[in-house]
């Protein structure tokens, strides 16, 4: 049997759009998981590797092992995007599903040990960021093409919870993988991957229009890639200790880095305004509902983006070691102790996005982030030691204004596109948000370091001299950079353990050492300065989101891409423009009051597609309405609202 017979076998029984729905929710989901799934499993891993994370030189290591899969989805985003357009959705998404799956096998199958198996993890993420760059480029394209403008919200709206419930459900996972064997932490996605590209290959058909471009925009493709991996890797290495200073960001590598990122950046919009077939059209940006949307977007994953590390930091280094967890037994815990936030988004994400459906994304949108704002308020209130389920409200608070927030947001995204540019603007959209979320993860991590910084050696030199450390030994401890504290509790291992020189730990007395090595000595030193980093944080986030809501408020009322009401291109646009021009004043004639009907209509019809094309569809639709019956006059009929060729 053909893969086309088996197609409409399954068409004939379901609907094609919950074919695509079903898949590429699936698709989304395993990228998801595994965006995150790392962060509890890693000491698992690095166990299984012969690797110590928190000796000196591992950090940047550390860090692109945990951030190269965003980084490479996030650098290819646009450009696969574009590439879908031009030679099929359905075929590159499938594509993702198998680059995908063959990362996962290789992780899984990491031969090396050491600083090689360390390397091979890295650039088997990059592989799997690539797949799932395909993955999230062309997902919303796909459903946007399947589904009618009056379902959309509530599709994507299920699409993201995919998306972002996944990240959560990546915590969980991980630390249960990682219980029973690191590389079942790989393995698990192998499966779901044979079976996505099996069924993408079989299921899914390609809707949309492709034409075949003429030209590669190989300076776009070079200019965007060279702007976002400097701005990315500038940020990563930002949050690295250098020389004496606690951050990167006086590195001479870090500055070159974003300002070569950002140049790079500025020569990509001059670019893509010259070339004749760019990489992406900049006059998207004029269209108010993808402008706006993309700002919302960008503002709220730069409120949300550094909070599932400062959640796990907080949970993992002081509250649940306080209520006596295990720091061994901490990065399984904090990310169950995580899920309210996913309940919040798995209960409103829907709603949203099918009410979205009928009344537009514009207040959905705002109400979503007002509530995220109130989530982060509130959970700047909290002490360090809380009442969970105090905290579990909050939470859940954030994950239901986020759920409210974003099907609408991308519904409206999407449905302001033109078809030929979905796939596109679907990267453009994913960029902005994989982006916002890298800014919040130097943003937060930079507040928490500095803090930390100024606040933690006066206490530590004291806590530690008061136990018998001698005055040198305690000042020189205190003043390590507070990234090894955080990573060590982040990865789940005691950090007073690995602070502490194994020569002191050998002359201490048995209950002294007992005491600075428990679970209670670090996250009492530790608690008032970062309580006082994470209201910083939370109040940033709490700002972030107020202006995301005016973001959204500004992108006006709803709008829906009429495929039958614009031109393909600019240009076409400027030709449609001087042809209805021109028809308005030849049938000028029809403006005198003793034109006849037919001059008359000749009139309208070429008034009411000017108007159209000027962006007018109300007053296009004024004029070719038919007039009041009078009683005395039958009534002819007038002609329907002209429709643009394009």
């Amino acid at each position: 049997m053909t893969r086309e017979a088996v197609a409409r076998g399954w068409h004939h029984r379901v609907a094609y759009k919950w074919i695509a729905l079903s898949n590429t929710t699936l698709g989304v989901l395993m990228a998801s998981i595994n965006a995150t799934i790392l962060i509890i499993a890693l000491p698992a891993i690095f166990r299984g590797i012969d690797v110590n994370p928190l000796v000196p030189g591992q950090t940047g290591l550390l860090l692109w092992v945990l951030m190269g899969f965003n980084m490479a989805t996030t650098v290819f985003l646009v450009t696969f995007g574009r590439i879908s357009d031009t030679y099929g959705r359905v075929r590159l998404y499938n594509l993702g599903f198998a680059v995908f799956t063959a990362g996962s096998i290789l992780l899984y199958l990491t031969p090396g040990t050491g600083l090689a198996g360390e390397w091979q993890l890295i650039v088997f993420r990059f592989i799997q960021g690539i797949g799932s760059a395909f993955l999230f480029a062309n997902s919303m394209a796909i459903l946007t093409d399947a589904f009618p403008p009056e379902e959309r919200g509530f599709a994507l709206g299920l699409n993201q919870i995919a998306g972002i419930g996944g990240s959560v459900i990546g915590l969980v996972v991980g630390g249960l993988l990682a219980s029973v064997d690191w590389r079942l932490v790989f393995l698990v996605s192998v499966p779901i991957g044979l079976a996505g590209t099996v069924w993408a290959y079989v299921a899914l058909r390609e809707l949309a229009t492709t034409r075949e471009s003429t030209r590669i925009d190989v300076w776009g493709n070079l200019t965007l890639g060279l702007g976002l991996v400097g701005v990315l890797v500038g940020l990563t290495y930002g949050i690295i200790p250098y020389g004496h200073a606690n951050m990167g960001w006086g590195n001479p590598f870090v500055r070159v880095a974003l300002a070569g990122g950002v140049l790079f950046l500025v020569l990509f919009v001059l670019v893509e305004r010259r070339v004749e077939e760019p990489l992406f059209h900049l006059e998207l940006f004029r269209n108010r509902a993808f402008s706006a949307g993309n700002v919302a977007g960008f503002l709220a994953a730069v409120a949300r983006g550094g909070l599932q590390f400062m959640i796990i930091i907080w949970l993992q280094g002081i509250w649940l070691p306080l209520h006596g967890v295990s720091y061994a037994d901490t990065p399984l815990q904090a990310g169950i102790d995580t899920l309210p936030q996913m309940i919040g988004f798995l209960v409103a994400g829907p709603v949203s996005g099918r009410l979205s459906d009928r009344y537009g994304a514009r207040w959905f949108g705002f109400a979503g982030m007002l509530v995220s704002a109130l989530g982060f308020l509130l959970l700047g209130t909290l002490p360090a030691d809380f009442s969970y389920w105090t905290f579990a409200c909050y939470l859940f608070l954030v994950g239901a204004g986020m759920g409210l927030f974003a099907a609408p947001n991308s519904s409206a995204i999407m449905s302001s596109l033109p078809p030929r540019f979905r796939g596109v603007g679907s990267g453009m959209r994913a960029t902005f948000q994989n982006g916002g979320m890298m800014v919040s993860m130097g943003i937060f991590f930079s507040i928490v370091i500095s803090v930390l910084a100024a606040k933690l050696p006066p206490s530590l030199t004291h806590s530690l001299t008061a136990f018998g450390l001698p005055a040198p030994v305690a000042r020189g401890i205190a003043h390590l950079p507070p990234t090894a504290m955080l990573f060590a509790a982040l990865l789940g291992y005691n950090p007073m353990a690995h602070l502490l020189p194994a020569a002191v730990q050998a002359h201490l007395p048995a209950a002294k050492l007992h005491v600075l090595t428990g679970e209670r000595f670090f996250p009492g030193l530790i608690a008032t300065p970062f309580m006082q980093a994470l209201r910083v944080v939370f109040d940033f986030s709490l700002a972030m989101s107020l202006v995301a809501a005016v973001a959204s408020l500004l992108r006006g009322g709803r709008f829906i891409y009429d495929e039958a009401a614009a031109p393909a291109t600019p240009g076409e646009r400027t030709r449609w423009l001087a042809l209805a021009t021109a028809a308005a004043y030849l049938a000028r004639g029809g403006a005198r009051p003793t034109a006849s009907r037919e001059e008359q209509e000749r009139l309208v019809r070429a008034l009411a597609l000017l108007a159209l094309l000027l962006g007018r569809s109300d007053l296009a639709r004024t004029l070719a309405a038919p007039p009041p019956e009078r009683a005395d006059v039958p009534r002819e009929p007038r002609p329907a609202a002209p429709r643009d060729p394009g």
